[in-house]
């Protein structure tokens, strides 16, 4: 996360449009940034109960994300949606270790602003 933080924080401020950036544009740079060091990612992640903003899978783990624009809701809130609407339990029989992931990102510091992470 500290990795993706600084990937957020290094984009130039003038190649983004800071007044229509939302979740969507935070979750394209996370696809690319995970697909282009050679991880399986997937967006939009659709099961029983809703959508997972970003899933990556690794040998050993893994990772479910959740992603929240801190004037919307925060990283907590983030967490909360993942137990809430059962995003990890299809891959409860995978053997891998599960981890969620709350990210919350802010306009104003253009990037992630926090975020809160659980190992299963």
């Amino acid at each position: 996360m500290t990795l993706l933080r600084a990937y957020y924080a290094a984009i130039p401020y003038d190649l983004e449009n800071n007044k229509d950036k939302d979740e969507k544009y935070y979750q394209l740079i996370c696809y690319l940034l995970f697909t282009n060091i050679g991880q399986f990612v997937d967006t939009e992640v659709k099961s029983a109960r809703g959508r997972a903003d970003v899933v990556v899978k690794t040998a050993d783990s893994i990772y479910v994300f959740e992603f929240k624009m801190e004037e919307n809701a925060t990283a907590e809130e983030a967490l909360a949606q993942i137990d809430n609407t059962g995003y990890l339990i299809p891959y409860t029989a995978d053997g891998r270790r599960l981890v969620k992931i709350g990210v919350e990102f802010s306009k104003e510091a253009k990037g992630i602003k926090r975020w809160v992470t659980i190992i299963i």
